[in-house]
């Protein structure tokens, strides 16, 4: 697959999650936040197992060679960070945790030099500054006071968890992921989230409770395209491009919030185009690649 092709599906899963900012609001007026988190997960690991066995992919064989691989990544990358995150937004703005998840690539970074061998190169190094930069003037809308505000809560510490959680998942995937099918192997790495989630919301005590028609349509578009399409197509550049070069289009989640926002009506402030711009420009610097001279 060109790098070209996965660099647009790897967009394409950050303008999922940045949609899924928009389309929690109407989900979580209706359902409690492990419900919401478990339901979303119950969605998308039925409908990937549906086309896993349409495709007639070996998911039992898959299971006995593979089980603690993906257990492993579900119970990380699905169970605790949904955890750690739904928890940390009851007590931290979200101007702090879109801070907090914008050094991710940052984390993803070291952790996949440290524990993968991934050495970056000066332009992938380059571009975190930038792209941070960007992220910054996005949340604080252009005002530094805004981000001179901020103070540190209990759900700030929740939230870098969560922000170690997704990091390490990141890596993990990218060391343990089992080869051949994605989608029967993103299809199981659901299926032990969505599990374990749903245990975790009985084991809270929360009521279910049966969404309306505006909250069922917005979780439905959350587990297809946030959970379905975003998980898969991340998971195919962990696996191509490397953890660190890929979590590097994490900055992108809040612009692409920012853009379906203004999709709706909310139009974007100048110093929010600049900070999109700065994040756009990082990426770009990064992934672009350089001209090599011509050899004689």
């Amino acid at each position: 697959m060109a790098a070209n092709t996965l660099y647009l599906l790897v967009t394409t899963s950050a303008f999922f999650w940045g949609l899924n900012f928009i389309l929690a609001g109407p989900v979580l007026a209706d359902l409690s936040p492990m419900w919401a988190a478990a339901l979303r997960f119950l969605l998308a690991a039925v409908l990937m197992l549906a086309v896993a066995i349409l495709r007639r992919d070996d998911l039992l064989g898959l299971i006995r060679r593979h089980a603690p691989a993906y257990l492993l990544l579900g119970a990380v990358g699905i169970t605790a960070f949904n955890l750690l995150f739904f928890s940390a937004m009851q007590s931290t703005s979200a101007d702090n945790g879109a801070l907090i998840m914008a050094t991710n690539p940052l984390l993803t970074m070291l952790l996949a030099a440290a524990m993968l061998g991934e050495r970056p190169s000066w332009r992938h190094l380059a571009a975190l500054p930038v792209a941070l930069i960007g992220v910054a003037v996005v949340v604080a809308q252009g005002d530094p006071g805004r981000l001179l505000a901020l103070h540190l809560a209990h759900g700030d510490l929740l939230m870098l968890a969560a922000n170690l959680s997704w990091a390490l998942y990141n890596v993990l995937g990218r060391r343990y992921m089992p080869p051949g099918s994605p989608i029967a192997s993103t299809a199981l790495i659901m299926a032990v989230g969505a599990a374990l989630l749903s245990l975790a919301a009985i084991g809270h005590g929360d009521a279910v409770a049966v969404p309306g028609i505006k909250a069922g349509a917005a979780l439905a578009l959350m587990a297809v395209g946030g959970t379905v399409l975003a998980y898969l197509f991340w998971g195919m550049g962990i696996q191509r491009l490397g953890a660190g070069r890929t979590a590097l289009f994490l900055n992108l989640v809040p612009v692409s919030a920012m853009l379906v926002g203004a999709g709706l009506g909310t139009l974007p402030t100048l110093a929010q185009l600049v900070g999109g711009l700065l994040v756009l420009g990082g990426v770009t610097l990064a992934m672009v690649p350089m001209a090599r001279p011509a050899r004689p």
